[in-house]
This record gives structure tokens, sequence and C-alpha cells, in this order.
């Protein structure tokens, strides 16, 4: 994918992976460490007790960090896929005996249009990681 446009989707990501970690994963780690250490003021728990009170606490960050990298991971597989459809469109192209220039155009022509395709699904990617980290019991 040509610099520019994996510059777009990655600054898109990282702003999408931002404001989750900002709204609802912060909090989560927030109530996780002050349920940890509620686990260890349990003084008459045994040993066993506490880690799995603190296990349970771990439970639902685990929980949403393993939604979003799903999500994430999802979405990085849909972009290649396109792109790797680019890549074989080119190849044909060029095996036909078009010109380098055709080639590299009908390229940059597919991976952009490739980017701004999954760009546009960022939003409603967002609103339903969104939903689904709410979701999570606390």
């Amino acid at each position: 994918m040509a610099e520019a446009q994996q510059a777009r989707v990655q600054k898109a990501v990282e702003e999408m992976v931002q404001s989750l970690e900002r709204e609802h994963i912060r909090k989560m780690q927030g109530r996780m460490f002050r349920c940890s250490a509620d686990c260890c003021e349990r003084s008459s728990d045994s040993m066993s007790q506490v880690h799995q009170c603190i296990e349970i606490c771990h439970t639902p960050l685990a929980k949403a960090q393993g939604l979003v990298t799903t999500e994430l991971e999802q979405f990085q597989d849909r972009l290649t896929r396109c792109t790797m459809n680019c890549n074989d469109k080119a190849k044909d192209l060029f095996d036909s005996g078009a010109k380098e220039a055709a080639v590299r155009s009908l390229m940059e022509k597919c991976v952009g249009s490739c980017v701004d395709d999954h760009l546009n699904l960022l939003p409603s990617m967002t609103r339903r990681l969104k939903e689904s980290l709410q979701s999570i019991a606390q």
C-alpha cells in the first residue's frame, strides 16, 4: 500500500483507538485496579481466593481488549484482501502488455479506493465497539 494511503489509515485507526481508550478502556482499567486492590485487602481470604478475586476483576478489561483486538484484526484483514485484489488486477494488466505507468496508475487508484472504502467503515465500527464496551459487565 502506498505510504500516504497507509498513513491515512494508520492515523484514522489510531484516533479511533485513542477515543475508545479515553472514553471506555481507561475507566475499565481504573475499576479493575480498584477491584484488585479490594481483593488484596481481604485479610481473611486465602492466597488462592485473593488470586481468584483478582482474576474476576480482570475479566471485563480482558474481554474489552479482546473485542477491540478482534475488530481491528478483521478490519486489517479486509483491507489486506482489498489491496491484494488490487495487486492481482495490476499483475493481470501488466501481463496483458500494459505499460508500467498504466499499471502504477491502476494500482494507485485501486488502493486509494480500498482505503477510502475502509475509512468509511470506521464510524460504524467505532459505534459497534462503543456499544459492546458499554455492555460488558462491570
